[in-house]
């Protein structure tokens, strides 16, 4: 039999125990334990959530990483074209990672209605096109048919849609400029997306790539650019270097990281802000801990004298309240873990907290639940607690038997 173990299993079930003097200052540690674990919880699957869903959406509208030509143009538009005859395109196998690549071209122009316009983007994608990327933000409509005939079908933004007062079955004209005069293309609303990524949806709206061709006078073998999609965003940058080396001279290749440094930049302190909250939730939690086991050890002094006196040692009496003391933080955990992946689980269902796209990208929190992650924060918690709580646990050598058999 663990006599440490049978001990302090004695004292957590003692009748005096919830009505000891310590009572309260075990329940502050416990409810410390549990509001950490579900600031940590919350804090590390949104902040994850909330990068992986900006990812997301940043390569549904770009590719992972962009091939085009070297020039000084820095706007979405693709002025100079490239051969869709290359090594590399359908199919990329040179390079290791590489998921999925299609052409595409897009070209500024304006939607005029009868009441207003506004400037755009019209990218043109083909057959190629990885729609399913852009399908869960499909908020009204279809996505176009561009696999047969040469036809008017788009889809849209909702914000553009908002301000042009258009809606699916609507049709628009659009105006793209050229050297000498303009040139005017009708189309047709299919479908609506709602990204919720304002820089895209103020921007965009997606055809059939075959009218850029036609509007610049393109053999259907020129396009603007490529775009790579990776099965492992991660090594991003690693395969963004090979492909480069895969690519031709006359071609550049960016990475969306290099594009959007700024929006990338962002999400790092991401990593720092969930590095700061895991610190001071654990140095909280450990705190109340401490605290809690002094108040254990002075409240049980007597015992402590009795079993010394009895030919208990050091590290046996230590032990019984080092049990203890996991049972509390166990507790505490079990509240944190229950309470916060509740709450995480209700957001994932029905996004109750909702955030301003214009300054986070997103319409509402996004949740990461990671059952590993959850798992590595209640190790990290109850190893970092356990080790903290041998240094106060020490004071018990000190204690001796006659003056704390004394001890009133």
């Amino acid at each position: 039999m663990n006599l440490e173990y049978f001990i302090a299993k004695r004292l957590i079930t003692a009748k005096d125990y919830k009505s000891s003097i310590s009572a309260p200052i075990i329940k502050i540690a416990i409810s410390a334990i549990a509001i950490g674990m579900i600031m940590m919880i919350v804090s590390v699957a949104t902040g994850i959530g909330l990068q992986q869903k900006i990812r997301e959406k940043v390569s549904a509208f770009n590719g992972h990483i962009i091939i085009s030509n070297y020039d000084n143009n820095q706007s979405e538009v693709t002025l100079v074209p490239i051969s869709k005859k290359q090594d590399f395109y359908p199919k990329f196998t040179s390079v290791r990672g590489v998921e999925h690549i299609q052409a595409i071209a897009s070209k500024a122009g304006i939607i005029r209605t009868e009441t207003t316009f506004e400037g755009i983007v019209f990218k043109g994608v083909g057959t190629d096109y990885k729609w399913d990327n852009i399908k869960e933000y499909i908020v009204e409509g279809r996505i176009p048919n561009n696999k047969g005939k040469l036809n008017e079908e788009v889809v849209i933004s909702q914000f553009i849609a908002n301000r042009l007062n258009l809606k699916v079955g609507d049709a628009f004209n659009t105006f793209f400029m050229k050297e000498k005069g303009y040139n005017l293309r009708y189309f047709d609303v299919v479908g609506i997306f709602n990204s919720g990524f304002q820089e895209f949806d103020a921007t965009y709206i997606i055809g059939d790539i075959r009218h850029m061709q036609r509007i610049n006078k393109w053999t259907p073998d020129q396009i603007g650019a490529f775009e790579i999609f990776v099965d492992d965003f991660n090594a991003i940058e690693s395969i963004g270097e090979q492909v480069y080396a895969q690519t031709a001279s006359t071609l550049d290749t960016k990475t969306i990281i290099e594009k959007y440094s700024y929006i990338f930049e962002w999400l790092q302190l991401f990593d720092f802000n969930i590095f700061v909250i895991l610190v001071v939730m654990i140095l909280v939690a450990t705190i109340n801990m401490v605290v809690a086991l002094l108040v254990l050890i002075l409240e049980r002094t007597q015992m402590i004298g009795i079993l010394k006196a009895l030919g208990a040692n050091n590290w046996l009496v230590r032990k019984i309240f080092l049990y203890n003391a996991f049972y509390l933080i166990v507790r505490g955990l079990f509240w944190g873990n229950l309470i916060g992946i509740s709450l995480l689980l209700i957001q994932q269902q029905f996004g109750i907290i909702q955030l301003p796209p214009e300054n986070y990208y997103v319409n509402q929190a996004p949740v990461y639940l990671n059952w590993g992650y959850i798992l590595l924060l209640n190790l990290l918690t109850v190893t970092v607690c356990f080790l903290i709580l041998l240094i106060p646990s020490y004071i018990i050598t000190k204690i001796s038997p006659v003056k704390a058999i004394r001890f009133d």
